[in-house]
């Protein structure tokens, strides 16, 4: 794409653009994401990786309901408002979050503890909280552009969930039920958010600020599974305050 940096793109290119970011940036490519989804993890690196998780999980509704405060219209609304049921479920449906938390229970650990917050990463909190902060601080537009990581979820989600059921004998189809719905409502979620990001970076510095905005969430991505690799693989340095192997886990699954 030989474009100078002030020429606007066609909305073919910048997909394009888009696309190439998630196919180079996205966390599909990181050391601990291949590891998890190779079997190459030991237990208490997947319930650490469950454990940090949860927290990214649970502030998926917050900055949702954040953007949804932000838009102007009733069909916009009604629209960006399923993402928010989708997670925190309602009176007859579980939602991701209650989702997730099966799965930390799945792999053995105490749902108190998860649902506290106590000792997830400082990299973590700080990468989540920073995620939060953007939707909030920053134009409409590149907070809808900042969800555009689901473009790329559907396909990892299937690699992801085929190598863990594979390969370690503590997750069952059951323990990763989050993930049964996620590839549908990621595709209906990102096609949305695409079209409106097409539609609205009506300017080189909007097509920009788009992009930038999709390779900071890929680094908030990123920086929670450097997070769990420096802290649990390699070097192994666990923070003083992080959760340790076999703290709060159940009884039926404490080895």
């Amino acid at each position: 794409m030989n474009k100078s940096r002030t020429e606007m793109l066609s909305a073919s290119d910048l997909e394009a653009a888009l696309r190439h970011i998630g196919e180079t940036r996205y966390h599909h490519l990181h050391p601990f994401q291949l590891l998890l989804q190779e079997g190459r993890l030991s237990r208490a690196q997947v319930q650490a990786w469950a454990l940090n998780r949860y927290y990214y999980q649970s502030n998926i509704p917050v900055k949702d309901s954040i953007i949804l405060a932000r838009l102007g219209s009733v069909e916009l609304r009604r629209e960006w408002r399923q993402r928010i049921l989708d997670h925190d479920g309602s009176e007859t449906e579980r939602g991701g979050i209650e989702k997730w938390i099966a799965l930390t229970d799945g792999v053995g650990l105490d749902r108190d503890y998860v649902m506290s917050g106590k000792g997830i990463l400082a990299g973590t909190r700080f990468a989540v909280d920073a995620y939060v902060h953007f939707v909030r601080d920053r134009t409409l537009l590149e907070a809808i552009a900042s969800s555009l990581t689901e473009l790329f979820s559907p396909n990892v989600i299937g690699v992801r969930n085929k190598g863990m059921l594979a390969h370690y004998d503590f997750i069952s189809q059951e323990t990763l039920a989050y993930f049964d719905k996620r590839p549908v409502q990621a595709k209906r979620d990102s096609d949305f958010a695409l079209n409106y990001c097409l539609e609205h970076a009506d300017t080189r510095e909007k097509q920009d600020a788009v992009m930038d905005a999709l390779r900071f969430k890929c680094q908030v991505l990123w920086a929670q599974l450097d997070a769990l690799h420096h802290a649990y693989v390699d070097p192994a340095l666990t923070p003083p305050d992080a959760w340790r192997p076999g703290e709060a886990e159940t009884g039926r699954e404490a080895a």
